[in-house]
C-alpha cells in the first residue's frame, strides 16, 4: 500500500482507529456468539488488537509529544470498515468484512514500516503486518465452519437440535 501521499499524523491516527475499531467489533462478537471456543478466539482477537493501539498511542506520543490524540470522524486512509448488523445477518458477512479488513491492515503496516527510520518501531510494524494476517487466518478458518453450519441450517432445518 502507498503511504506517501499521508502525513506520518494521519497514518498513525488512522492506526490507532482502525484498532480501536476492530477491538470494539471483536469484543461485540464475542459477547453475542454463544459458542465457547469461538468467544475465545474472538476474545483473543480483540486483545491482540489492544496491544496493537497500545504501540501505535506510544509511537504517537513519541513522534507527538505536544500533541493531544484526536481521532478523526473518518481517517483520510481508506481501510475497510467492518459493521456489525442486525442479529439477522448471518455471521459469515461480517467475518468477511473483518477478513477483508485484516488484509488491508497488514499492507497498511507494510507500508508503514518505510515511515520510520527506527529500527525497533520498523521491526514491530512488520511483525503487526504478520499477525493482521494472521488475524485473517484465524477468521478464515471460522468463517469456513461458520458456512458449514449456516448451510446446514438451511438445508435441514433444526438440525443441531438435541431431544
Amino acid at each position: 500500500m502507498n503511504l506517501s501521499e499521508y502525513s506520518l499524523k494521519e497514518l498513525l491516527l488512522t492506526a490507532l482507529e482502525s484498532e480501536i475499531e476492530s477491538r470494539s467489533v471483536y469484543e461485540t462478537l464475542s459477547n453475542r456468539v454463544k459458542n465457547a471456543f469461538l468467544r475465545d478466539r474472538l476474545a483473543f482477537l480483540a486483545n491482540e488488537e489492544k496491544k496493537h493501539g497500545i504501540f501505535i498511542e506510544g509511537v504517537y506520543k513519541k513522534t507527538f509529544p505536544q500533541d493531544i490524540i484526536i481521532l478523526p470522524d473518518e481517517t483520510p486512509v481508506p481501510l475497510p470498515l467492518v459493521k456489525i448488523p442486525t442479529e439477522d445477518v448471518p455471521l459469515s458477512f461480517v467475518f468477511e468484512q473483518a477478513m477483508e479488513a485484516e488484509k488491508a491492515s497488514s499492507e497498511f503496516y507494510q507500508g508503514l514500516v518505510h515511515q520510520f527510520q527506527d529500527v525497533k518501531i520498523q521491526k514491530t510494524l512488520a511483525a503487526f503486518a504478520a499477525m493482521e494476517m494472521d488475524h485473517y487466518r484465524i477468521l478464515e478458518a471460522e468463517h469456513k465452519t461458520m458456512k458449514r453450519f449456516e448451510t446446514f441450517d438451511t438445508e435441514w432445518p433444526m438440525m443441531n437440535v438435541g431431544p
